[in-house]
């Protein structure tokens, strides 16, 4: 894995992959190898949320930007990413892949809807 990672950190965020890395939690979430069946690897920034310094004004006492914990998880985070990029395509489920000092990978499966009964 920390050779594919070598590889995957010059790549694009979100990607869309040949194959699953876990085929076995793929196939979990509803994957099949066939046609409308997609697998996207999405790559999120590790780490809290930050807020942009203020600027202007008088320095609050307290600031407030940093160690600020998400609403959001990063798998949700990922989800939503992929679901913005690949808009006719429906979101199934998404696993952990791996993760370095910087960066989170998340694969989601998504789905073509038209494809999905046939």
């Amino acid at each position: 894995m920390r050779e594919r990672v070598v590889a995957w950190r010059k790549q694009p965020t979100i990607l869309r992959a040949e194959r699953p890395t876990k085929l076995h939690r793929a196939r979990m979430l509803g994957f099949k190898a066939k046609p409308g069946f997609v697998i996207v690897r999405v790559k999120v920034r590790r780490g809290p949320g930050e807020k942009t310094r203020p600027s202007s004004g008088r320095r609050p006492k307290a600031l407030g930007f940093k160690r600020l914990t998400r609403v959001k998880s990063k798998q949700l985070i990922a989800e939503e990413r992929a679901a913005k990029r690949f808009p006719n395509l429906k979101v199934l489920g998404s696993y952990y892949v791996w993760e370095d000092g910087t960066h989170r990978w998340i694969e989601v499966v998504m789905a073509d809807p038209e494809f999905i009964h046939k």
